[in-house]
């Protein structure tokens, strides 16, 4: 029993101490295990919150750039949206330029087609005249014919008649010798009152046409020493481009540029389809030149905005101001004129710029006096002062423009205020009728005004303006009572006007033309003189049978 305990302690202390090293063994191994799951934990903790991290990093870069890419995408929309406006502008401007060019066109066929039909009109209107014109002659021809006859019987009858006188003659050879001498002086004082009537009649006629032929080439010479030429102007002026880019460049960013050259030179800038020409539109010549070279000089230089528009309207202005300075003194040169106000020489160099129905005024000024001075010098006037006269005496029209008043009433204010002489300032006043002329050389300015402004080519003038203007002539004159017919010839310089002539008497048509002329100058616009004939005639016609 002993042994057995003996044996059975230790081994049961061998058992104790193995469950208790098992425990105390697994309490360790627990313990240790819960340390490292709690460090496992712990490490899952941190990588979990440093993902947690970097994916809310993710997450805002994400919406970052979701809100850029929204954002962009917004953007593209509104410049989409721009972008599809602007083509629908450009649409919209493209297609009413294309309808007011239709339009326009439409418009200009239309004008066109019925100025055809006028000159139609206006031609079967003038053939329907010389068929009347040359019934008529034929009818005058007939009416001459039977008058021939008529005066060929009744010379026959004169000269049987003086044969039958001179018979009674011999009968009365009873008669006195007084009573003979006073038949005989009688018949003697009457056949030299009609030669000496005649030699008046005929000494009257070779005086008128030797006066006529001298005063025809007086003029004749005067024309062929001093034949200018005519400039034709109008109220635009184009400018060329290098390119159609050009164009864009001009108008500027939202049409500041063209704005701007509008405002500094007064004169319509107009850009349109037609390739690499811009024009400028303007009434005012001077305004227009300057605009033209300032308009070179930007397209040469290339550099175009406001500041450099401005400097180059002021270097073009100073440019055509000398321009005109120069104009002025060339002028006095060519004509030997030596002293006069330089203001007068700077309002007469303006007319450079100046055109009256397509004719340069300067130059019609410079003929002017030319024409005046050669004639002068014919009839043994002043020459000088002639050509002064001529020179200055539509000086008004440099600036009819700025100043109110006739360019008459403007040149004689401005030649009494620079001290021109009386003569100059009368053929200024005169030369449209306005007052008396107080000296020849007032008349031979009006005598070389008329040549140079009326003759051939000298005034241009469209078709339809001159057809207007005879047929406006002739309906004025046939508007009066008692005329029967009116033609206007001469290319309008004349109206012959036709009356009854048992409705209006020789001292009416007197009345007659005076009116028609007063009519037509109030009424009419045109060149040069228009001459009023009136012709009253009345015609008996007896049928012997």
């Amino acid at each position: 029993m002993n042994n057995m305990l003996t044996i059975m302690i230790p081994v049961a202390t061998a058992i104790v101490s193995f469950l208790v090293g098992s425990v105390v063994g697994y309490a360790i191994r627990k313990h240790s295990w819960e340390q490292k799951a709690q460090n496992a934990q712990n490490d899952a903790d941190h990588i979990l919150a440093d993902a947690k991290a970097q994916v809310a990093a993710a997450q805002a870069e994400v919406n970052a750039q979701k809100q850029a890419a929204a954002a962009v995408k917004q953007s593209a929309e509104n410049t989409k949206k721009e972008k599809i406006l602007e083509a629908q502008e450009q649409i919209r401007d493209f297609r009413q330029k294309t309808e007011d060019e239709l339009n326009s066109k439409k418009d200009n066929l239309a004008r066109e087609k019925n100025r055809l039909q006028q000159r139609e009109d206006t031609l079967d209107h003038k053939n329907s005249l010389l068929d009347e014109r040359e019934s008529g002659l034929t009818q005058k021809e007939d009416q001459l014919k039977q008058q021939y006859a008529s005066l060929k019987a009744k010379l026959t009858e004169a000269e049987e008649l003086v044969e039958t006188r001179r018979q009674k003659l011999y009968d009365v050879a009873k008669l006195d010798e007084e009573e003979a001498k006073k038949i005989v002086l009688s018949q003697l004082s009457d056949e030299l009152v009609k030669e000496r009537a005649e030699m008046i009649r005929n000494s009257n006629e070779e005086v008128k046409a030797k006066a006529d032929h001298y005063a025809n080439q007086v003029i004749v010479d005067a024309i062929q020493s001093s034949a200018a030429d005519t400039v034709a102007e109008t109220t635009v002026s184009v400018v060329d481009l290098p390119n159609e880019e050009m164009k864009g460049r001009i108008i500027g960013r939202e049409g500041r540029n063209i704005r701007s050259f509008e405002a500094l030179t007064g004169i319509d800038l107009i850009i349109d389809d037609t390739p690499k020409v811009v024009t400028l539109s303007g009434f005012d010549p001077i305004r227009r030149e300057i605009a033209k070279r300032a308009m070179e000089r930007l397209i040469k230089d290339g550099r175009i905005h406001p500041a450099r528009i401005e400097e180059m309207v002021d270097k073009a202005r100073k440019e055509v101001n000398d321009d005109i300075y120069e104009a002025g003194e060339s002028a006095l040169m060519e004509l030997g004129i030596h002293r006069m106000n330089p203001e007068l020489v700077k309002t007469l160099g303006r007319l450079k710029y100046r055109t009256s129905y397509g004719q340069n005024v300067l130059s019609h000024s410079i003929e002017v006096g030319k024409l005046a001075g050669t004639m002068a010098a014919e009839l043994g006037l002043d020459e000088k002062l002639a050509v002064r006269a001529g020179l200055l005496h539509d000086i008004g029209k440099a600036i009819d423009h700025d100043i109110e008043g006739s360019h008459v009433e403007i040149g004689v204010e401005l030649t009494r205020k620079y001290h021109e002489p009386d003569v100059v300032v009368n053929a200024i006043a005169a030369h449209h009728g306005d007052v008396p002329k107080l000296s020849f050389i007032a008349e031979l300015v009006v005598a070389a005004d008329t040549i140079s402004s009326a003759r051939p080519g000298a005034r241009s003038e469209s078709l339809e303006n001159y057809i207007r203007r005879l047929t406006e002539l002739e309906k004025i004159a046939k508007s009066y009572q008692g005329v029967k017919q009116a033609y206007a010839i001469q290319a309008g310089r004349e109206v012959r006007v036709m009356v009854e002539p048992d409705e209006i008497s020789d001292d009416r048509t007197v009345i007659l033309a005076r009116d028609i002329r007063n009519q037509v100058e109030k009424e009419l616009d045109y060149p040069g003189n228009i001459k009023i004939t009136v012709i009253r005639e009345k015609r008996v016609v007896a049928i012997a049978k």
